[in-house]
């Protein structure tokens, strides 16, 4: 399930400007994976790394060009791109192939393989993904917890990013968010994310109860990236905001060309798409 988000700064370049998003940026230029040192090391509290999330090849490579790190996929936007429905893991195999399309792009990708399995996580590290990230959807934790142990023992170094929706199906418990990112944490999660999440003394607490790095989602109205920063995030997820703005802006495009009205000028050209 790809929750909704909204985008801010990045182990980035000028795609993100840090002034507009209240906080500091990660580098400058496009950024080799091999240049820092391995994708888990992009996870740092307190410079968190900012995820945009893709479901196509073009928008990707957009990304890298930007001077993006990494990005990771978008279960809703994979799924709606090939007329499937999101949450119920229906277009893993569309995720794993589109990983697969990615792995020749200079920068780092995580899969979204939504309730996950031991054998999508070893897809997807086949494919080339640095990374994948697994939902409870608010189920047994210790189902999950197991999930991550076996993943971890069948692909050691895949970055398993665990994530609860304690915050996301629920109204938000954050004794049980602290409870389940704890205990995946203890079977090997490398990231635990709590998507929903957004009060500061809450997002402050999960970040101090594991030394996991803590992934929040950013929301339209919430808190900027310097504050998420100094709040200890070490990594802020986009969700589904490229896709669904990108849907927008179809629609506003189409409609401005039916109605004789300007369309934007800095649109990426056509040698810019196909080089």
């Amino acid at each position: 399930m790809s929750p909704d988000g909204v985008g801010g700064d990045a182990v980035s370049g000028d795609a993100v400007s840090p002034d507009a998003v209240g906080g500091e940026a990660m580098g400058g230029d496009a950024v080799s994976p091999d240049a820092v040192g391995g994708f888990a090391h992009l996870h740092v509290a307190g410079r968190p790394l900012i995820l945009p999330n893709v479901w196509d090849v073009a928008g990707a490579r957009a990304l890298a060009a930007a001077g993006f790190a990494a990005v990771g996929t978008t279960s809703l936007g994979v799924a709606a791109a090939h007329g499937m429905p999101d949450g119920e893991d229906a277009s893993v195999g569309q995720t794993i192939a589109l990983v697969a399309r990615l792995a020749g792009l200079p920068i780092h990708v995580t899969a979204d393989i939504e309730r996950g399995s031991v054998a999508s996580a070893v897809a997807a590290a086949e494919a080339g993904a640095a990374g994948v990230n697994i939902e409870d959807g608010y189920g047994d934790p210790d189902v999950h917890a197991k999930l991550v142990r076996d993943i971890k023992r069948a692909a050691p170094g895949l970055f398993v990013n665990a994530r609860t929706d304690t915050h996301w199906l629920r109204a938000g418990d954050i004794s049980e968010a602290i409870r389940r990112i704890q205990m995946y944490r203890d079977a090997g999660a490398d990231g635990v994310f709590v998507p929903g999440v957004r009060e500061p003394a809450d997002i402050a607490q999960l970040a101090a109860a594991t030394e996991a790095p803590l992934n929040v989602l950013a929301l339209p109205d919430g808190l900027t990236v310097a504050e998420l920063a100094a709040l200890g995030v070490a990594r802020i997820s986009v969700g589904s905001l490229l896709f669904r703005a990108a849907l927008a802006a179809v629609v506003e495009t189409a409609l401005a060309v039916q109605r004789n009205q300007a369309v934007r000028k800095d649109l990426p050209t056509y040698r810019d798409v196909n080089p």
